[in-house]
């Protein structure tokens, strides 16, 4: 492997259960320069990228995406620059990846007329020639998924490449909405929502153990390994904080947070291209934790349509679907590493082979174990 930064190295745990968890630092949020709103807050993000063309953005068409490119369109018009050009991936083979409506409808409202779309079949395979290229590098990189922005970053290359990351952890509803909708009066309460209470106002420890028998189930993993887990998993949900602004600090803290935009930046690296998350910024989430409610969005759509108003169409906004690429990661090598496999890299106190075996049998298996999938390509002789 070579590169000169090094990759951020999984743990056992995360590469047999493909989920990174856990919180690395305490983060304080910096105050927003001059006391900007949110979407100043925002521009100041997008701005440098705009100066320096090429700057392209990362387009799928969902609301995230929709808002980058859109307050990056209308910040381009306002000091004269180069308008933001989007990059897509349409996937021609994966009917769950298609949002060509959302797309145009988007583009038509934003009245742009360059617009990159790379059309792909196979080349996105798990274990394909671009993951390859990445694993070969670097090593594992997470999430699996991470080459999906490779040739959206070669389209960049010589400038910076916006994405939408970010936008879930923004605008999303915290774990503990509905004690919050219940204790504000936004909702009925039903005499389930007595231990939805407690558990939201329980210690961190009691919230551990409660939550450690809701894990989810992951099919591949050994007895031993589930309950390493759930006790993992547990523990990182307790500590999701009520409120809004300690929320946004605790995200900006976490493990997967830095994980993930380090593994982005070393491929951003090789593509000869910056890459910037505006909505993932300090700086935005100092602005949103500001000015938001206590205790954060009510609503995703509403919130997002008071933050960018006419920017977008109002359907955008309120539109409650999402596009699923899973089919196009799992394709012709997934399926040929897998049917080859013998055991290798699989941890066994966290990994039962004969399930993982049943579990990449069926015809999507859970994207969760891509990751076991790629290390057991890179352990391949080559």
């Amino acid at each position: 492997m070579s590169g000169g930064r090094p990759a951020p190295v999984l743990t056992p745990l995360e590469v047999a259960s493909g989920v990174v968890l856990g919180r690395e630092s305490r983060v304080a949020l910096p105050a927003a320069p001059g006391a900007l709103d949110p979407l100043g807050a925002l521009e100041c993000e997008i701005l440098p990228a705009l100066r320096s063309p090429p700057c392209l953005v990362s387009f799928s068409g969902g609301r995230d995406s929709s808002a980058v490119l859109a307050v990056a369109t209308a910040l381009a018009r306002r000091h004269g620059l180069e308008p933001p050009i989007p990059v897509t991936n349409r996937f021609l083979e994966a009917p769950g990846a298609e949002e060509s409506a959302w797309q145009e409808r988007v583009i038509g409202h934003l009245g742009l007329h360059d617009w990159h779309r790379l059309e792909l079949t196979d080349e996105l395979d798990a274990v394909g020639p671009v993951a390859r290229r990445g694993l070969e590098r670097h090593g594992l990189l997470w999430p699996f998924n991470a080459h999906f922005h490779v040739p959206l970053l070669e389209a960049a290359a010589g400038g910076t490449l916006l994405t939408g990351i970010g936008g879930d952890e923004a605008f999303g509803e915290s774990r503990w909405a509905r004690a919050d909708a219940v204790l504000s009066g936004r909702a009925r309460p039903v005499p389930r929502d007595l231990l939805t209470l407690g558990l939201a106002f329980s210690p961190v420890a009691v919230r551990s153990l409660i939550l450690r028998g809701r894990a989810p189930e992951c099919r591949w993993l050994s007895e031993g390994g589930q309950r390493a887990f759930a006790r993992a998993l547990a523990g990182h949900e307790a500590a999701e904080p009520r409120l809004y602004a300690p929320r946004l600090a605790w995200w900006h803290g976490l493990r997967a947070f830095r994980v993930g935009l380090e593994s982005l930046s070393l491929l951003a690296l090789d593509a000869g291209a910056a890459i910037a998350h505006p909505l993932a910024s300090p700086a935005f989430a100092a602005a949103l934790a500001r000015t938001a409610p206590r205790r954060g969005p009510e609503e995703r759509g509403a919130f997002m349509r008071r933050l960018f108003g006419a920017l977008l169409p109002a359907d955008v906004y309120a539109r409650g679907t999402k596009a699923r690429f899973d089919e196009a990661f799992w394709r012709a090598d997934a399926r040929a590493v897998a049917a080859a496999w013998e055991g290798e890299c699989a941890d066994p106190g966290l990994v039962d082979a004969q399930r993982l075996r049943e579990e990449w049998g069926r015809p999507v298996p859970d994207p969760h174990t891509y990751t076991l999938l790629q290390a057991a390509w890179l352990s391949r002789p080559r």
